[in-house]
């Protein structure tokens, strides 16, 4: 993992912001991996990789805590 974001507490847009603004300065295909605690980001975060074409990798919950890992820059092409 290149970068870890704690969006803890953040409601939503926040954690997207967040993640938006910490991958910016990233080289394509570093990973990300967001923990929110959100509802909301479950589908925030998925909708924001889609539309700035980055790869969604996965999401995972424990105890009401959100990971999503996130490929920058690595949108996957279903064509």
């Amino acid at each position: 993992m290149d970068l870890e974001i704690d969006a803890l507490g953040l409601l939503c847009p926040l954690p997207v912001l967040r993640l938006r603004k910490r991958m910016e300065p990233l080289k394509d295909g570093a990973k990300v991996q967001l923990i929110a605690d959100d509802p909301a980001a479950i589908v925030d975060v998925p909708h924001f990789c889609n539309e700035a074409g980055h790869q969604f990798l996965g999401m995972s919950e424990t105890d009401g805590t959100l990971f999503f890992t996130i490929q920058k820059g690595a949108a996957a092409s279903e064509a």
